[in-house]
């Protein structure tokens, strides 16, 4: 893991050498070289952790007992009999999610303990500390006693994290799983500026996960604006921009922010909103979690939930076959008309894929497009998405006779509880997985040949991409309270949110390195295809070219101002995340300035 981060700084620092350039040393405070570490020099005592525990009333974890430990000879909770049941955990999210320093993806930890007897264990690639929050006041606390001793921090909620900001070693930790009360404000809510905000409305601690937030808003009539996994939580999926299936219609999570708490760099509790401090109320919905402060609570807009009609569909040929790329071609590019008619959804394009209909008179196995397709609100649903569908099925049948297929089926659910139910993101975690992301603008739509090519070359090493229709008309009108946010201005100009895949090798550089650059291969079509888009930081790469263009695109100057006025210390810091071009993580793990 050591020498892919190196890689990485080493692509990040020629991203943001351009930023760095325009930004002088002498505009950024300038302390010690390094943040202290366990074992160097400066590294806080025994007798100013227990000060820290006491002040946390006890909360504060030196972590001993090793999540994976139970598979090794030698670990305080080694315990043979249990090491498969650990094993089988370590794929679901809740298993991460319940532990204060588990994390979903192994890369981040340096594949420190995992739950195999064949594999090392040591505490080396964990935090060194861990607060268990449960108040604003447990943050402040450690946010102050990071900064005062020059301690790195870093911030766990869910450890559901694509590019391992949640985790660190060596790092005082705040865990803030316990931040997750949830209140419904009916009909108005007063912010802590005074003004009244008229509407619905929920607040709800940063660690408050999907599950726990449409369950408890389902009772009112009401949902919001969330992620497609149940243990997703709020803090993270919101201040990167948070798409949904009902973005199309109402934005990003982001956009619906009204009002948030928030721990800043100089340890201030504070209420951040259009009225109060505005300029970190922009950057934090969007400019990306562990950056700008810690935000302990949000107050969000809520929307009626819907009745949805959603088409599980199939638009197929067979592996291999010479029409596949048109035929993903086709389809594809039909995708704006498919959303200018009310159409959302969660597809994936497939090289290879079990007929999910054995028996139906189809090959055993398939390629194309499938997934699901959804309509909000419309009481002739059936109708609508069967006119909006038919051109797909004709066009399909005439061009590829016997060659390629369509099939749809609806599904009517009363409520997005109802639908999200039965079709939330299942997907294992607790692997070595690598993601790598792009945003299709209007443009990409253009030429169906090009696209066809792209997409299929977009499959990548594990043969499937993601192709989500979460962006639109919703997304690109958004009006966010105060009129703009930190929201990747990409996504604005977006329909489709693309997503593959490739995976490390524990402990085998080369492996590794050749399997990123297989992917960079693969995705370099879908770049080309897309000159003027960029990409998702929450889905993104670790190794994304141009980085603070691309995830943040003509807002990344502001968000640099922002961090520099907020946090001139660089209490947080993240990679890759904005103003993160002043530090460098060594391969110990310690982070020093560059």
């Amino acid at each position: 893991m050591a020498s892919i981060s190196n890689a990485a700084l080493l692509l990040l620092a020629a991203a943001g050498s351009s930023q760095a350039a325009a930004t002088p040393d002498h505009h950024w405070h300038r302390g010690p070289s390094c943040k202290a570490y366990p074992g160097a020099q400066g590294w806080p005592s025994t007798e100013a952790w227990s000060g820290l525990n006491k002040t946390v009333n006890g909360q504060l974890i030196k972590p001993t007992v090793l999540p994976g430990g139970v598979c090794h000879k030698g670990q305080p909770n080694y315990d043979e009999s249990q090491c498969a049941n650990v094993a089988k955990e370590w794929t679901t999210s809740e298993f991460h999610l319940a532990d204060p320093i588990s994390v979903m993806s192994n890369e981040f930890t340096n594949y420190t303990c995992l739950p195999d007897p064949k594999m090392p264990c040591s505490p080396s690639g964990y935090p060194a500390y861990v607060i268990k929050v449960t108040s604003s006041a447990d943050v402040k606390a450690g946010v102050d006693f990071a900064r005062n001793n020059n301690v790195r921090l870093n911030i766990k909620s869910s450890g559901h994290d694509f590019l391992g900001r949640s985790t660190a070693p060596g790092t005082l930790s705040l865990w803030t799983h316990h931040l997750s009360s949830i209140e419904y404000h009916a009909g108005q809510f007063k912010l802590a500026s005074g003004r009244v905000f008229q509407g619905n409305a929920v607040t709800f601690g940063s660690a408050a996960i999907m599950w726990d937030i449409y369950t408890a808003l389902d009772k009112y009539g009401q949902t919001v604006v969330g992620g497609g996994s149940k243990t997703v939580s709020a803090g993270g999926y919101i201040t990167g921009g948070g798409h949904s299936i009902l973005s199309p219609r109402y934005g990003m999570a982001a956009d619906q922010v009204i009002e948030m708490e928030v721990v800043s760099a100089d340890g201030k509790i504070q209420k951040v909103n259009q009225d109060q401090n505005p300029d970190l109320f922009w950057a934090l919905r969007g400019g990306g979690g562990s950056t700008f402060g810690v935000v302990t609570s949000f107050t969000v807009k809520t929307v009626p939930t819907p009745k949805m009609t959603v088409a599980s569909f199939l638009a197929f040929t067979v592996p291999g076959s010479p029409i596949l790329a048109d035929l993903l071609g086709y389809v594809g590019s039909q995708t704006p008309t498919l959303m200018d008619g009310g159409i959302s959804g969660y597809d994936i394009v497939n090289r290879n894929f079990s007929n999910p209909a054995p028996g139906s008179g189809l090959p055993d196995y398939l390629a194309g497009f499938q997934g699901r397709l959804a309509l909000l609100d419309d009481p002739n649903g059936n109708d609508t998405m069967a006119k909006l569908l038919k051109p797909l099925n004709d066009t399909i049948n005439q061009r590829w006779p016997g060659q390629a297929g369509f099939f749809y089926s609806n599904a009517e659910y009363k409520s997005f509880l109802d639908f999200f139910s039965v079709n939330f993101d299942d997907e294992a975690v607790g692997d070595n997985k690598y993601l790598i992301s792009r945003l299709l603008d209007k443009a990409a739509f253009d030429d169906p040949k090009a696209l066809g090519e792209a997409l299929l070359s977009g499959t990548g090493p594990g043969g499937f991409s993601t192709f989500f229709l979460v962006g639109g008309k919703g997304v690109q009108e958004a009006k966010p309270v105060g009129g703009s946010n930190a929201v990747n201005s990409h996504w604005r100009t977006a329909f489709v949110h693309t997503i593959t895949a490739t995976m490390g090798v524990p402990f085998d550089k080369a492996a590794t390195e050749n399997n990123l650059k297989v992917l960079e291969d693969a995705w370099a079509p879908v770049r080309k295809l897309t000159p003027s888009s960029g990409a998702y930081i929450n889905e993104g790469s670790n190794f994304e070219p141009n980085f603070h263009e691309s995830f943040w695109g003509a807002n990344y100057p502001r968000l640099a101002q922002i961090k520099r006025k907020v946090d001139p210390l660089d209490v947080f810091w993240c990679s890759p995340c904005v103003g993160n071009e002043h530090w460098r993580q060594l391969e110990s793990g310690q982070l020093c300035r560059v």
